[in-house]
C-alpha cells in the first residue's frame, strides 16, 4: 500500500528533523567554553581503528568459502589500501585506492 502525501511530508519532517539534532547536539553540549570530556576524546582516538577492523573482519568473512575468484581481489583490495596508508598516511586515499582496485578486480579481472 502506498503512503498518503501527509505521510510522506511527516516522514521528511522527521528524518529532517533527526538530522539536525543529530549536528547541533555536539554544539550543545561541548560548545563555548567547556572543554571535551576526556572520555569523548579517548573515543574519538580509538574508534577509527575498531571500525577499521571491525570492516576487514567483515569483508573477508567470507573465506570459507573457498573460491579463488572471491578471496584474491579482497586480499589485494586490503593490500593496497594498507601499502597506500603505509606510503601516503591519507585515510581517504587508502580507502580510495583499495576500493578502487577492488572495483576494478571484481569486474574486469575476476569476473
Amino acid at each position: 500500500m502506498p503512503l498518503s502525501n501527509t505521510q510522506v511530508i511527516i516522514m521528511i519532517a522527521l528524518a529532517a528533523l533527526c538530522t539536525f539534532a543529530t549536528r547541533v547536539v555536539p554544539f550543545v553540549l561541548f560548545g563555548g567554553k567547556k572543554g571535551v570530556p576526556k572520555f569523548i576524546k579517548y573515543l574519538g582516538d580509538i574508534l577509527p581503528t575498531a571500525i577499521i577492523g571491525v570492516l576487514i573482519i567483515y569483508c573477508l568473512s567470507d573465506f570459507t568459502k573457498g573460491d579463488i575468484n572471491i578471496i584474491a581481489p579482497k586480499l589485494i583490495g586490503v593490500a593496497v589500501t594498507a601499502a597506500m596508508h603505509i606510503w601516503k598516511h591519507n585515510t581517504l586515499l587508502s580507502i580510495a585506492a583499495g576500493t578502487i582496485s577492488y572495483m576494478l578486480l571484481i569486474h574486469f579481472v575476476f569476473v
